[in-house]
């Protein structure tokens, strides 16, 4: 059973969605992998935060690329954290036992050399493995592989996608990130966003390639009595 186990922009369901705190216990209590999404401001820096705007999960409003960062980090996290930077969840997990993976928000707003400064930024950072990166923007990976071809990048998608194995030749693509397993033999996939005890267990007898979860401690639990089972 070698399906990993990634916290879903840490760990939701104890503290705040991507934040430092929450990615901080993640891996002092051995998180597999993180899951984390990046998006621009207005003066260009990466910060992590998964929708387009901060109204949900801070207490402003309005469009991440409308600030720049100084303006954006007077607001705050139900934890009473700024919104983090990149460069902040880059050094929180430098030569720690974790896989990234690092999702690029540009589905809704495609931000201008957002690809180029995040594989920047990476490859001056020290991790012990390397990035998964992926995206629902079929263009933004593009741009990633005319940057640097030898990463890892993956497609997510709601669709399910027919042969994908063709489809991941085609694009040169490493896998797929799905909301259903397709189950295909040879397929790289990992699964989203799962968090009941009966999916787990059904995908880790699938041995899916990796689970996004926003409790990775059940799930880590769940594959534990699965083993010794």
């Amino acid at each position: 059973m070698s399906t990993l186990i990634f916290g879903h922009r840490g760990i939701p369901v104890k503290f705040p969605e991507n934040s430092l705190q929450g990615f901080q216990y993640a891996i002092e209590h051995n998180v597999e992998g993180l899951e984390f999404d990046v998006h621009l401001t207005r003066d260009r820096l990466p910060v992590i935060m998964h929708d387009e705007t901060i109204n949900r999960t801070t207490d402003g409003k309005g469009r991440i690329c409308d600030y720049d960062f100084d303006q954006l980090k007077e607001f705050k996290l139900s934890n009473g954290e700024s919104i983090p930077t990149l460069y902040e969840l880059l050094e929180l997990v430098k030569n720690v036992d974790v896989l990234l993976n690092l999702e690029f928000k540009t589905d809704q707003i495609h931000y201008e050399g957002i690809e180029e400064i995040v594989l920047k930024q990476v490859s001056q950072a020290y991790l012990r493995h390397p990035v998964i990166y992926s995206s629902f923007n079929l263009d933004s990976l593009k741009i990633c592989q005319q940057l640097d071809d030898s990463q890892n990048y993956c497609f997510l998608t709601e669709q399910t996608i027919r042969n994908p194995l063709a489809f991941l030749r085609k694009e040169h693509l490493n896998g797929l990130h799905l909301n259903r397993a397709q189950d295909d033999e040879g397929l790289i996939e990992r699964i989203w966003t799962v968090n009941d005890e009966a999916r787990m267990t059904k995908l880790f007898s699938q041995d899916v390639d990796g689970i996004f979860t926003d409790d990775f401690e059940k799930a880590m639990a769940t594959r534990n009595q699965l083993l010794v089972g």
